[in-house]
């Protein structure tokens, strides 16, 4: 536990001076009733429990201005608390390698199914929209709290030819942000290719409606705490802009990427229309996107592990570890504690000592 302001600790050296006072406050009591006789039967009448009650309620005080001195300090504690993630876009690879059997059945349909249990278990008010990227990438579904259209948009991919991994991330960043008038096309194609102005579903988002760009300005990487994006690949880029580029987009929006590596370490031989080729995980890639932009890196050798993922990306998603201050907690006990040593008091000797 932290302080804000930690000076005001000292305040509590006040507390052995109060306690002092009670000590002598109690013998200068005891002298006064020494005169009288027969104090031992008196003492006998009263019994031991009446000797340790009226302590009681003077203890409860220390106790309740003890807890307001440290709410004077404004303590910070690290605790859990939920998250509100309003939007989660789910980067999902539909190359071809993604027909490989290592993972069974095979990897693009364990990964379907992982992405549908963990719709399941997001929170209702949680938006999620759905990115498949091959050569290139496409918003296959907007961000919505609809899980039918979710799942349908899922099962609906097909599976294409090339990686592109950095495309999937820079087409998320621009469904998060619509109105930051990021150039998809110019960033996945390059300034100069002709398929730039062809491109119509790909051209700056925003821009089509009028709407004015707004003024970019990084922030740390990570601070972003009401989206982020979750990339599922199994292969290295073939085509694209470069991924950790395309991450340092991501990371200057503060915008957090959780990168889940689907496939074995040794990969698969995959064969399509007469070709065959080896398809190996490309973790370096991975683990380099997740690490800029304070996000995780999660590895699935197999259908089991890779629903084990989803499930640990939801925790880490809807529970966050925070710095709060507890001011109001401490000030909440001292509240209690006086309220109880005044009520005490009243019980057992008819007014507040």
């Amino acid at each position: 536990m932290t302080f804000n302001w930690p000076h005001m600790l000292w305040l509590l050296l006040l507390l052995p001076l109060l306690i002092l006072f009670y000590v002598l406050l109690m013998r200068r009591k005891k002298k006064s009733v020494l005169p009288f006789a027969q104090l031992g039967l008196v003492r006998e009448a009263l019994g031991r429990g009446q000797r340790w009650r009226r302590h009681v309620p003077p203890v409860l005080f220390l106790g309740a201005l003890a807890a307001m001195l440290v709410a004077v300090a404004r303590p910070v504690a690290t605790i859990t608390l939920p998250m509100q993630q309003e939007t989660i876009i789910l980067a999902m690879d539909v190359s071809g390698s993604m027909r490989a059997a290592d993972v069974e059945p095979n990897r693009l349909e364990a990964a379907q199914a992982a992405a549908k249990a963990f719709l399941e278990d997001l929170p209702t008010y949680t938006k999620v929209g759905i990115v498949a990227f091959a050569a290139t990438a496409s918003v296959v579904q907007a961000p919505t709290t609809n899980r039918e259209d979710l799942i349908s948009a899922i099962d609906r991919f097909q599976l294409q030819r090339g990686t592109a991994t950095g495309s999937g991330i820079v087409v998320s960043l621009a469904t998060l942000f619509p109105r930051a008038g990021i150039d998809i096309s110019s960033l996945i194609y390059g300034r100069d290719d002709p398929r730039r102005e062809r491109d119509n579903e790909n051209r700056p988002i925003g821009s089509a409606n009028g709407e004015e760009k707004e003024e970019f300005k990084p922030v740390p990487p990570g601070s972003y705490t009401s989206a982020a994006v979750i990339l599922l690949s199994d292969g290295a880029r073939t085509t694209g802009p470069d991924p950790l580029e395309a991450a340092k987009m991501a990371a200057d929006r503060g915008v957090r990427v959780f990168t889940v590596g689907i496939g074995t370490k040794d990969g698969d031989t995959i064969g399509f229309e007469g070709w065959s080729m080896r398809v190996r995980l490309d973790e370096e890639s991975l683990k380099g996107i997740a690490e800029m932009t304070r996000g995780e890196y999660f590895y699935a050798g197999s259908a089991v592990d890779l629903k084990k993922v989803y499930q640990t990306l939801n925790s880490r998603l809807t529970l966050e570890k925070r710095n709060t201050e507890v001011s109001a907690l401490f000030a909440a006990a001292a509240a209690l504690l006086a309220t109880l040593a005044a009520a005490l008091s009243l019980w057992w000797y008819g007014r507040v000592m």
